[in-house]
């Protein structure tokens, strides 16, 4: 007896599902014409925004084509926390760089990374490209062009590769790479500065005080010259001292030459040993000028239109059912209140 019972209610429940269901089609049946239309409507809307996009200019776009440049770097965590833990301390950021949760014992990818969102880093490429100007900023310039310059600027490290990149993205394809490639040659700068990279720390200062040595050879010769003919053309009194002079100046010039000899024989050795060594910070690839926009996808938007036009098309003609179903329901309108 029991099972008898059991099965009815069962095959009853069964039936209760297929009407539910024959329910369900039914209303999409009866609301079959305001939910295609509703769909071919957002079509054709997601397909017109996309071709006005394409038409206007990038600067008065609704949905301008972007570009992404990008520039890759190779970071060397190679050498030592306690020489970078003296480098932040020396420069002053040490304590800035454990707020941002940079330790001592951080590696030089992480210090690259927090650079990135520093104003020392910010601030001259604000400047540089006028940005205030560029994105129209009016309130609170300098904190409000920081904001616009990290929402386009990138900055990312691959663990695997050891490869740090650095991106911007814009309508202007050729100011996008301006930038990214302006925000690497900073980010070197910052390197050298530190005193991160020994080798191309000492480079640079070879390479500057062989310059000023070639200047002041040149000075000195240039000042022989003119001894040397003053005495051709100054009195016999004048001669004696104007000798003297030259010959201290013709010693100057010979050590200033040993000097010069010195540094340039260094400079030599230091290449050697960089070409050996892995350095700290080397630039691999610079930014291009990109002819492939990175967005928007206008295909994926009409696709994303089309169906959020379906599920709220459906959802409508659900509602407008049961709106309809309450309305023909007398204790239904009584519990609202209405007879």
């Amino acid at each position: 007896m029991d099972e008898q019972v059991n099965e009815e209610k069962n095959s009853v429940d069964k039936q209760d599902d297929e009407i539910s269901l024959i329910d369900l089609f039914a209303v999409l049946l009866r609301y079959k014409k305001m939910i295609i239309i509703s769909v071919v409507c957002c079509m054709i809307f997601a397909v017109g925004i996309s071709v006005i996009s394409l038409m206007q200019k990038p600067e008065k776009s609704i949905m301008p084509n972007k570009y992404t440049p990008k520039a890759l770097m190779l970071i060397n965590n190679g050498n030592n926390s306690n020489s970078m833990s003296s480098m932040l301390s020396s420069s002053g950021l040490g304590s800035l760089a454990g707020l941002a949760g940079v330790s001592a014992g951080s590696s030089n990818s992480g210090l690259a990374l927090y650079f990135a969102g520093t104003n020392s880093f910010l601030d001259p490429i604000v400047d540089k490209f006028n940005l205030v100007e560029r994105y129209k900023i009016k309130k609170f310039p300098r904190a409000n062009s920081r904001k616009a310059l990290q929402k386009n600027l990138s900055a990312n490290y691959d663990e695997d590769s050891g490869v740090f990149s650095i991106s911007f993205t814009d309508i202007d394809p050729v100011f996008a790479s301006d930038v990214v490639n302006y925000a690497v040659s900073l980010m070197e700068e910052m390197f050298l500065t530190l005193g991160i990279d020994k080798n191309a720390l000492e480079k640079k200062n070879l390479e500057e005080n062989i310059q000023n040595s070639y200047d002041e050879i040149i000075r000195l010769q240039k000042k022989i010259q003119s001894l040397e003919a003053s005495v051709s053309y100054g009195g016999s009194g004048y001669v004696p001292s104007i000798m003297m002079e030259t010959t201290l100046v013709k010693a100057e010039l010979e050590a200033q030459e040993k000097v010069y000899s010195q540094l340039k024989t260094q400079l030599e050795l230091l290449k050697i040993q960089m070409a050996s060594d892995t350095p700290v910070f080397q630039v691999i690839e610079n930014a291009e000028v990109p002819d492939m926009k990175s967005g928007p996808s206008r295909g994926k938007l009409c696709i994303i239109i089309t169906f959020a036009g379906i599920f709220i098309s459906v959802f409508v003609a659900f509602a407008l059912n049961a709106i309809k179903n309450i309305k023909n329901d007398p204790e239904a309108m009584k519990k609202l209140g209405k007879k």
